[in-house]
């Protein structure tokens, strides 16, 4: 199964290695034969399953093994990085912290960096140095929160843009045009994101913010949609299982075709272009901080604007106010949330830069017109 993983890896396009042959540095393994092949290594990074009790049992192990000063991370998306290592001797303690790398980490830049409570400083200088200097990656160092800081803030603009689409009455295709190029963000948008990353990935994400965040003010938002836990359900997972919020089907001359999910029936039907003045409009406008003033302007003007606007404006708004109230508890650096949503989303603006994109006091001042506390 490793070994044919590899060579998968070999061959995945995009390209999963820097260089042609680089793979053949790698050396393949099983927990049962191979675990002493830790005692040789400065660094150990643990990347199982996303499940705490897996991880705990693999760790003990690996600590019978593990040379005195060793430095040993995890890689979980959003599990409680002091939790994982619970138990284990305080020498582990003060050379354990969590470091993780977006995926795919060949082209996304991002790794977060999160300290356990015991955890000395000069590992965390060094882990930040080498993924800088050596690997080339955009470094944040991210509080022991659910999900960190990324994933957090991004799990919240795909909730809240679902909420928004059910009360705009929008189609999958119509919040992807809204939530794409034209904010700065990728192609991938929201649905084929979802579908990218794995419905079954995005649902373990969203139930462990909810399970974990009694004191969010905006914890109801983290209830898992009834599309998403159907999708689950059915195991339409997206991109690995061919279908998700969208389907990719051959043709009868062998082309392909993108069918788009009807969550009514929970059938695909033929793609329907989503079509707004304002978004055709902001086409015609290079720079991301103009394209956002003009989505954002009616809004801010007491105006309502098209079906985009209106969205967008809920996205933007309620995204930029989001990252506000989780500073500090997610991160004591605002610049560090705006590269966390830079490298590892794809954004050209995070969340306080965009705010001042749009303009800092009128968009508070519109916010507190909506009865919106800042």
């Amino acid at each position: 199964i490793v070994r044919a993983g590899l060579a998968a890896a070999a061959k995945s396009r995009p390209a999963a290695f820097f260089t042609r042959g680089l793979e053949h540095r790698i050396v393949t393994g099983n927990f049962e034969d191979d675990l002493n092949l830790c005692a040789e290594a400065d660094w150990i990074i643990e990347a199982v399953a996303e499940n705490l009790e897996i991880k705990r049992a693999l760790l003990a192990r690996v600590a019978q093994v593990r040379k005195p000063g060793a430095i040993v991370t995890t890689n979980t998306s959003g599990l409680s990085v002091r939790r994982i290592a619970e138990g284990l001797p305080e020498q582990w303690q003060q050379n354990w912290a969590g470091t993780h790398f977006f995926n795919p980490p060949r082209y996304l830049k991002l790794v977060e960096i999160i300290p356990g409570p015991a955890t000395r400083p000069e590992v965390i200088a060094a882990l930040t140095e080498f993924c800088d200097h050596k690997l080339g990656k955009g470094v944040v160092v991210a509080k022991d929160t659910p999900n960190f800081i990324a994933n957090r803030i991004g799990a919240y603009s795909m909730l809240n843009a679902i909420r928004l689409m059910a009360e705009l009455g929008m189609t999958f295709e119509e919040v992807d045009a809204c939530t794409g190029p034209a904010i700065g963000w990728p192609k991938t948008a929201t649905f084929r994101l979802a579908d990218l990353i794995g419905i079954d990935v995005l649902l373990h994400v969203v139930r462990n913010i909810y399970d974990n965040i009694s004191g969010d003010e905006s914890r109801e938002l983290y209830h898992v949609p009834p599309v998403i836990e159907e999708l689950a359900r059915r195991g339409w997972l997206g991109d690995k299982t061919g279908r998700g919020f969208y389907q990719r089907v051959k043709k009868s001359g062998g082309e392909h075709e993108i069918l788009t999910l009807d969550p009514a029936k929970m059938e695909y039907r033929p793609q329907q272009k989503a079509r707004f003045a304002s978004i055709e409009a902001g086409k015609a406008i290079e720079d991301t901080r103009e394209r956002l003033r003009m989505l954002t302007g009616p809004a801010l003007n007491g105006k309502d604007g098209d079906k985009a606007q209106k969205f967008i404006w809920g996205v933007i708004s309620e995204m930029c106010l989001y990252a506000a109230r989780r500073v500090p508890e997610i991160s004591d650096s605002i610049v560090d949330v705006d590269r966390a949503m830079r490298w590892g989303f794809g954004w050209k603006l995070g969340p306080f830069e965009t705010w001042d994109a749009v303009g800092v006091e009128p968009m508070a001042k519109q916010l507190e017109t909506e009865g919106k506390s800042l």
